[in-house]
């Protein structure tokens, strides 16, 4: 007969859970800053477009968590520059840049680490309790 799975700690699941969303939020904030400059590779062509990640509740071990439920493009409008001599410029001379702001990304990282630094937290500490509970019973 195979070994029961041990109970998992709620707190536990639901902060790893998020952790994993924090990750995914992160990668998709550098991909937006690696293309803030880029442009579209043909002339009066659409750039890249900001993506945004969209998280959506879920019941892990009877406790709510959060998951990366798809990316989506941000359809706000793109930058343009007058730049007539820019391979993507359009007829009237202005290039369509990407509707990523860096500043933006940058408080947006800033915020999905100190996401994930305090699930890591939570943890951390769910293995401390569990681990002086281990302690108590043992005595």
């Amino acid at each position: 007969m195979p070994d029961p799975v041990p109970p998992r700690n709620p707190a536990m699941a639901v902060a790893a859970g998020a952790m994993k969303a924090q990750h995914s939020r992160m990668r998709v904030i550098a991909e937006n800053i690696a293309n803030a400059d880029s442009t579209s590779p043909v002339a009066g062509g659409e750039p890249y477009r900001r993506q945004v990640p969209v998280f959506q509740s879920r019941t892990v071990d009877g406790v709510t968590g959060v998951v990366l439920a798809e990316v989506r493009p941000d359809q706000g409008d793109f930058r343009m520059d007058y730049d007539p001599s820019h391979p993507a410029a359009n007829a009237d001379g202005y290039v369509m840049r990407p509707n990523v702001n860096t500043l933006v990304e940058a408080m947006d990282m800033r915020e999905a680490q100190r996401a994930y630094e305090a699930n890591l937290n939570i943890i951390e500490t769910a293995r401390a309790m569990e681990s002086r509970l281990l302690e108590i019973l043992k005595k």
